[in-house]
Formats: C-alpha cells, structure tokens, sequence
C-alpha cells in the first residue's frame, strides 16, 4: 500500500476525516511568544524569522497530528526568508512526517523537460521521506506549460508513491481571467480537468482513485461538482473553506459516498483561531494552540455535518 492515494485514503478513515492544515506563517500574526523579546517584524533578523516559522509550524502540526491526515506547508512564506526560511520548511516537513502526518508541499512548481524532473525528484519522496530532498508525500503543479511537463512528475509520483495535485480551478477572484477562456465550445479548466483525469488512469491499476490529484477550489462549488464528474478517479485537493468564505456545503460534491477523494484545506481559520473573536474571547493569548485545537475540531465537525465525511466517524 505504497501509492498515494492508498496512503492518503488509509490515513482519512484513521482520523475520520478529510481535514488539511495549510501552514501559512506570517511574521505579523505569530504569537508573541514565540518571537525574541522585544521582537521588531521591521529589524528581526531573517534567521530569528525562520526559526519563529520552525517553532510555530512544529507545534501547530504537534496539535493537529493527533486530529487530521494532513497538512500543506505553503513554501512561499519559507522561500521568502531565504537559505534560512528553506531549511525551516525542510524541517516541518520532517517533523509533520515523524508525527505520522502526510504532506503536502504547496510549492506549485512546473517547468519542462529535465528542469521538471528535477522538481520532482527534489520535493517527491512519497513512501519513504528519505528519498528526496524535500522529503513531502505531494507537490502542487502548475500546468500551463502543457501536458508534456506533467509528464517527469507523473512518473516520480508513481515510482515514489508520492501524489502530485495539478492547479485546475483555483479558489482566487481572478481565476477566470485565463481559466475561464474558451476553446471549440471547452474552457480552459475543462481541459486541462481531462488531461489529468487522463494522466491520472496511468497510477490507478485497480483502485478506484490515481495518485494525480486536482486543486479545485471551494469558492466555485457548482464548477467543483462538475468537475469531480470529469475527473472520477482523481483525488481532489479543495483550498477556499473558511477564510476564503467556502462552506463546507459548497464542497459536499468533491466527496464520493464514502467520504473519499478530497481533502478540504484551512489555513488562517485555523492556524491562527486566536485571533478571531470566537477564541479571543475563550483564551489567553499563551493559549493560542488551544484555540488551534477547537478551530481544527469544529472543521472536522462541521465537515462531518455536511459533507460525506460524516460516514468516516
């Protein structure tokens, strides 16, 4: 049970539910605790930065492990902190890893030829977090440079048994601006839904689900259905609940009648719940994990409620 999807689906019904934590840290709403006294965000250092990153993801993932399948580090606010803020990423992969957690690297890489293998083998250990750089179960890709540079990550994945999730409708305003464009009676998106849907039968074998997955976002929910119906073997990985104002109704139609085939992401709703009003007014500020904690249980519940994860529990 190396592939991904076997990994992924196995670690659903363990936890009973389909709930992603996105890491996003952001230096201005950390906890204070976890910055140097009389921190400065305008004069820290980048390497006090990453290490407040490190410390504040590794225990967001020690909270959530016991609770959800996975979390998706976003490599942007790493990579924005230079040499320092990539080995922290490096770091709370590992550690999400060790907390038994599968990863997925929100790094939407995508180039052509060798330069995608490349990518690849860097981020794509799959099974084994040894056997890459990176270490994490699946990368997010980007598509546009056509079908033949998905091609070296389709192959990593299935050699690894990691998974790799194609940026198909994503959750932004602005998506339609190229996604929404339409060629010989299709849009964008569509075809580029049936190209992975194509791409995704070569991993499946016999299994009902492939390990080449879709981004698919929240915030469109009728297009989420219709595409779930052009992608049936494609696990699905849906940014939007929350924040980006998704419910978890609009995401009901990613989900086959076993609970199975997406994993719904949230990342400030969750990450930082201590600054919301509804925890603010529950907790001490030293007690942020805490907030992390009920933020990451009513997703679970709410999920539970209105969506097929309810058979999970």
């Amino acid at each position: 049970m190396n592939d991904y999807a076997s990994r992924l689906h196995a670690a659903i019904r363990d936890k009973g539910n389909a709930v992603c934590v996105g890491l996003d840290p952001r230096l201005d709403q950390l906890p204070a605790q976890l910055l140097p006294d009389d921190a400065d965000n305008a004069s820290m250092s980048v390497d006090a930065a990453a290490e407040a990153y490190e410390k504040f993801c590794c225990r967001i993932v020690d909270v959530v492990a016991p609770l959800v399948p996975v979390v998706k580090p976003q490599a942007a606010f790493f990579e924005e902190l230079g040499p320092s803020g990539t080995k922290a990423l490096a770091n709370v992969i590992r550690h999400a890893r060790s907390a038994g957690l599968l990863v997925i690297c929100d790094a939407k890489r995508g180039d052509i030829g060798s330069t995608a293998e490349a990518y690849a083998r860097a981020y794509l250990a799959g099974a084994d977090p040894n056997t890459a750089i990176w270490g994490a179960d699946a990368l997010t890709v980007n598509p546009y440079l056509g079908s033949d540079t998905l091609q070296p990550f389709v192959e990593i994945a299935t050699e690894r048994g990691a998974g790799v999730y194609v940026l198909v409708r994503t959750s932004n305003p602005g998506a339609g601006t190229f996604q929404d464009r339409v060629t010989d009676g299709e849009t964008l998106f569509e075809c580029v839904a049936r190209t992975v849907e194509k791409l995704c039968a070569q991993t499946c074998g016999e299994l009902d689900y492939g390990s080449i997955g879709a981004v698919v976002g929240a915030t469109y929910p009728d297009e989420l259905n219709h595409l779930r119906s052009l992608m049936p073997h494609v696990p699905l990985l849906v940014p939007g609940y929350g924040s980006q104002g998704g419910t978890a109704a609009d995401v009901a139609g990613a989900f086959d009648a076993d609970g199975l085939g997406a994993v719904v992401n949230s990342s400030r709703g969750i990450i930082f719940a201590a600054r919301q009003k509804t925890y603010r007014e529950r907790f001490r500020p030293d007690e942020w994990e805490k907030a992390v904690e009920e933020a990451t249980r009513a997703m679970i519940a709410d999920l539970a409620a209105h969506t097929p994860c309810g058979c999970l529990r």
